[in-house]
């Protein structure tokens, strides 16, 4: 009867254990110090702190892998300041390259499945992220994305967060950034049609665009296999006298239009949008071609605060570069996750559908301080509220215009 009723006993205190409840505080990432991370396969580290499985894939080969580089090595910088505090929550990550392809991001997410993965970091880039946010949907793996920004990433699946803007907010921010700089009243837009993310900036910039004044006089596109050779789109813009180019897509096919702009003597405004983040450090890249580049952003590298001084040193003095938006992003996810874990007091040893239960609870309800913004919060749709910030491209390096 003793040991029926010991049985009994350590069963109640294991349930115990597992509980995950909590409030909401909202915590500051500090950017100050790192350790390397735990490889150990425990939940558990050798001072008992509870270590989490942390996976995501992006792009570390191929011409996306500055957006993926930046993304690993800030979360990488994030884990390690972490695991140093020896707080109570710690974490183990695995991060794979997907090479900017759905098919390969959904082997990458396979693989850190069979790793046990218990979140996620999702992918890098919107079509991979669309790609495992349905298997990580189907899986009750909770994961919140630091750049995969298409609306198709978190439609219709509650487990699916974001730490940048949507396509669509990009879009409309832009137009009415635009609009209230008085930058132009003539625009053109070039953007990429089999591509999600430029497809949902393109959509919601032109719907907004006619309501702030914006005549957009060339509008003309592209797609893989066409993308190298831009005169037909630039002489359009320059003929109908665009004075400002809208440019939603990435820095790679952007490089090439500033190029070949120069060389058919077209010199517009150019205003891009967060995929344009990285143009700087791109291998080969002529950065005076970028000089005047417009675009919108939540980080500035800059600016003066603190928070993102220490990042920054920490950050160059690790890898060698500045780092990107992309990278600030997947900083403020690492901590972001570290603020819901403990405020829902989750335990290492749950499965990931128990701390997927309490994320959601967690994201929908808490705020979040970062460096990509104060105060942010996230509707039940998976989406962040945060506000974006104008920067410029001067003499190679980005700068603040708000």
């Amino acid at each position: 009867m003793k040991k029926a009723l010991s049985l009994v006993l350590a069963l109640v205190m294991v349930f115990a254990l597992v509980a995950c409840g909590g409030s909401s505080e909202s915590t500051k990432a500090p950017a100050e110090q790192s350790s390397e991370t735990t490889t150990a396969p425990a939940t558990t580290d050798a001072s008992g702190a509870q270590v989490f499985k942390l996976g995501g894939t992006g792009p570390l080969t191929g011409g996306a892998a500055i957006y993926g580089m930046a993304v690993k090595n800030a979360a990488e910088l994030a884990v390690n300041e972490i695991n140093a505090l020896g707080g109570d929550v710690q974490f183990e990550l695995n991060f794979q390259d997907d090479a900017h392809d759905a098919e390969k991001a959904v082997n990458a997410y396979n693989t850190l499945k069979d790793w046990g993965m218990q979140i996620s970091l999702g992918s890098v880039t919107s079509t991979p992220c669309v790609a495992t946010s349905a298997e990580t949907y189907a899986d009750r793996i909770f994961a919140i994305t630091p750049s995969g920004s298409s609306t198709s990433v978190i439609e219709g699946k509650d487990n699916q967060f974001q730490m940048c803007f949507t396509d669509p907010n990009q879009g409309s921010a832009s137009a009415q950034y635009i609009h209230d700089k008085a930058l132009a009243s003539k625009v053109a837009v070039i953007w990429k049609n089999d591509d999600v993310y430029s497809k949902g900036i393109y959509d919601t910039f032109m719907a907004a665009a006619p309501g702030l004044g914006l005549e957009v006089v060339s509008d003309t596109t592209f797609a893989d296999g066409s993308d190298t050779d831009f005169s037909v789109q630039i002489a359009d813009a320059q003929a109908k006298g665009a004075e400002l180019v809208f440019l939603p897509m990435y820095y790679t096919p952007a490089s090439l239009i500033f190029a070949q702009a120069k060389a058919a003597g077209y010199s517009p405004i150019w205003f891009g949008v967060d995929g344009m983040d990285g143009i700087l450090t791109l291998e080969g890249f002529d950065t005076s071609l970028a000089e005047g580049v417009m675009l919108l952003t939540p980080f500035n590298a800059d600016s003066d605060d603190q928070m993102t001084k220490n990042f920054v040193k920490s950050y160059q003095e690790k890898y060698g570069d500045i780092p990107n938006q992309f990278a600030a992003d997947a900083y403020d996810c690492v901590y972001a996750y570290k603020q819901a874990l403990e405020n829902a007091k989750c335990t290492a040893d749950m499965s990931a559908e128990d701390i997927c239960t309490a994320m959601i609870a967690q994201f929908t309800s808490m705020t979040f301080d970062g460096l990509t913004g104060e105060g942010m919060t996230w509707g039940t749709d998976g989406a962040v509220t945060k506000s974006p910030k104008g920067m410029i491209i001067q003499n190679g390096a980005y700068v603040g215009l708000d």
